[in-house]
């Protein structure tokens, strides 16, 4: 077997490992046995990085085995792996997040009622993750896709003594149903018009002329793709799918981390990269609009939130918008480069909040105090000088995600940034000036909420000074990976093997070479975008350090120097609605209940009624009873008529006729002639009338 093909193995299914090893064996292990699961992750990662080195020093991954799985004449599904520089990077991204997540729930989970189930989970959902990432067709991706879905379903329902966390746990099940109908809908329609699932079948088919080979498909091909973005919508949380992954913060924070940062919705942004080449521009608009809408969403509602998780969740949605924009305008590469760059800083910043929430859970447990929120911004402040590790790196997300330079986020936000203007200027149409306004806006508002959220944990008077005395610094266990995850948020980890931290030039752009469109991508732009980048950069990176200062800038003023009262501004708002549709998160659950959840109830309800009253009762019941009084009469009849009268009236006339008979049986000669003397004489007569 192939090095490259081992190396897979050993990454797909160490994690499952893992899991049936914590599942079946974690309560005779004990909690020191969750190190197993530990080890397990971080062999997944030194494989991944090892691979990810050959690519690095020169050696392109073009790997893509497969084995036959089942035939049905003509038609054969395969299974195998599509290794190339996309899949082995993501492959390191995935290995990182949750291999630091496990050593970080070691000792944030640690005495949890289900703590050797909680890993166990956390490994079926990264042998999850990299199906989908080694998957080499459009059908083993959609059985791993799904098996992402359940292993999320159970992460975000750990506590599902709670209310809250069954809920949610169900509700980001059932919602990702909805984008996965659309995307198996979508897979079908791709084989119908290209007779393969598999994804090398796919390029070879787009470099072999593509735009004149499906020059009559276009329609087909288009809802194909859009029908498959669908299933990416509900796992990258995107408008109108994107109601579940702000609840999902009922799970365990470094569940929050390993879902929101590199991992689960990624996912859709990953498959968006993937199906990239195959995609038509009429497929693409319909990306980059979902995208561009998402963006500017997530970054509205996140203003106003003071739960830190929400905050972290609603920030997620709008770097994923960002990112999904991204590959819509035809600038995959700069898409999967901020998927990176925000897997650290992201991971980063759920990681700080879970050691903020732990630290300020313990000290109200020290109070004996169940009422105070250990998750509501309100309840902290002044936190800097108390946890200063979790402060400094949880400021370097925040620089990171908001674009400052020297900082990862400044290159890949940049870069998607100089897409949307490059775009904008390569295309005369007037609502292509749309997506750079959603771009930069949401980048403003991005630097914004991030140091809002910075100013109201970690600075200004603390919100109870009692609590405030029992708050410490969280243990190396879960401080470790935030400083590790901290110097991986700065630029120059991106721009190595250069030391130009302003260069947007390095190792991952180098392992990931651009991609041209199935119809050399013409009408949005990948030509277009070439030949208009560095025009564009310029003018992006001046624009976005400007509206990324203007937003800390604003934060400031607001929260750190209280120059401008918050609650005034809120109050203001408050007398338009603009501050309700903010807080209320633009009333999307309250709207799809009343449009969707109680309409479908009600209609559950009458088919309920119809089902038990006229089906079961009327028809089932009634056939029953008809059917009972059927048998009565038929058994009347049967008992009464041929029983009674014919059969055994038959037997009582023969019975007669049997007695008669025997007295005409005497034995008296003289009888015997009477009778004959009789009978002659009617023969006589009879004969006689003839």
């Amino acid at each position: 077997m192939d090095i490259r093909s081992t190396f897979a193995l050993l990454i797909l299914f160490l994690p499952l490992a893992s899991f049936v090893l914590q599942i079946f064996f974690g309560r005779r292990l004990g909690p020191k046995g969750v190190w197993i699961s530990v080890a397990a992750l971080f062999a997944t990662l030194i494989l991944a990085a090892s691979m990810l080195a050959t690519v690095v020093l020169g050696t392109p991954m073009d790997h893509h085995p497969e084995v036959e799985w089942f035939s049905i004449g003509d038609f054969s599904i395969t299974l195998g792996f599509q290794l190339d520089n996309l899949a082995v990077t993501m492959l390191v991204i995935v290995a990182l997040i949750s291999s630091l997540v496990h050593l970080y729930s070691v000792e944030y989970l640690r005495g949890d009622v289900r703590y050797t189930r909680y890993f166990g989970y956390l490994g079926l959902f990264t042998f999850s993750m990299n199906g989908i990432v080694l998957a080499h067709s459009l059908i083993m991706m959609y059985m791993f896709w799904e098996l992402v879905g359940l292993s999320s379903y159970l992460l975000i329902g750990h506590w599902f003594e709670k209310d809250s966390a069954a809920s949610a746990g169900k509700k980001a099940f059932l919602t990702n149903r909805v984008g996965d109908i659309g995307m198996f809908i979508g897979i079908m329609l791709f084989w119908s018009v290209t007779g393969t699932f598999t994804f090398h079948g796919l390029y070879e088919l787009v470099d072999v002329d593509g735009a004149n080979l499906f020059a009559g498909q276009m329609g087909l091909l288009s809802l194909a793709g859009g029908l498959v973005f669908v299933g990416a919508m509900g796992k990258s949380a995107q408008f109108p799918l994107h109601i579940w992954l702000p609840d999902a913060m009922e799970g365990p924070t470094p569940v929050s981390a390993l879902i929101h940062a590199a991992t689960m919705v990624a996912a859709g942004v990953y498959l968006t990269v993937r199906l990239f080449p195959i995609l038509t521009p009429a497929a693409l608009l319909f990306v980059a609009t979902i995208g561009a809408i998402t963006a500017v969403l997530g970054a509205l509602i996140a203003i106003t939130q003071v739960d830190i998780k929400r905050v972290l969740a609603y920030s997620t949605i709008s770097q994923l918008g960002y990112m999904v924009m991204a590959v819509g305008l035809g600038a995959q590469q700069a898409a999967f480069f901020h998927l990176a760059t925000h897997a650290m800083f992201k991971g980063l910043l759920f990681l700080c909040a879970g050691s903020v929430i732990h630290a300020l859970h313990h000290a109200l447990k020290q109070r004996n105090d169940h009422e105070t929120d250990a998750q509501d911004m309100r309840n902290m402040g002044g936190l800097r000088s108390k946890m200063p590790i979790t402060w400094i790196t949880m400021v370097i997300g925040a620089l990171a995600i908001s674009g400052v330079p020297l900082f990862s986020g400044f290159l890949s936000k940049d870069a998607i940034l100089a897409g949307t203007l490059a775009f904008a200027g390569e295309n005369s149409a007037w609502w292509a000036v749309l997506f750079p306004i959603a771009g930069f806006g949401a980048a403003a508002i991005t630097a914004f909420y991030m140091f809002r959220l910075i100013f109201m944990t970690f600075h200004g008077k603390p919100a109870d000074a009692a609590v405030h005395a029992h708050v410490h610094e969280s243990p190396p266990a879960m401080t470790g990976p935030l400083v590790l995850l901290a110097a991986l948020s700065f630029a120059l980890f991106f721009t190595l093997p250069q030391v130009n931290p302003l260069n947007s030039e390095g190792w991952l752009t180098e392992a990931l070479p651009q991609v041209e469109n199935l119809t050399g991508h013409a009408d949005l732009g990948v030509e277009h975008l070439e030949h208009g980048w560095h025009e564009a950069h310029d003018t992006a990176v001046n624009l976005s350090l400007t509206v990324a200062g203007g937003g800390i800038l604003l934060a400031v003023l607001v929260y750190l120097l209280s120059l401008i009262n918050a609650a005034a501004i809120a109050r203001q708002f408050r007398r338009v609605g603009l501050y309700q549709l903010s807080f209320y998160k633009f009333y999307f659950d309250e709207i799809y209940d009343a449009l969707i959840y109680r309409p479908f109830l009600w209609l559950t309800e009458v088919v309920a009624w119809l089902d038990w009253n006229f089906w079961d009762q009327w028809f089932i019941d009634g056939l029953g009873r008809n059917t009972v009084r059927g048998g009565n009469a038929s058994g009347w009849l049967d008992y009464v008529w041929l029983d009674q009268y014919l059969v055994d009236g038959i037997g009582r006339l023969t019975q007669r006729i049997g007695a008669t008979g025997r007295k005409l049986q005497s034995g008296r000669v003289q009888n015997y002639l009477m009778w004959a003397l009789a009978g002659g004489m009617i023969v006589f007569f009879v004969a006689s009338q003839l």
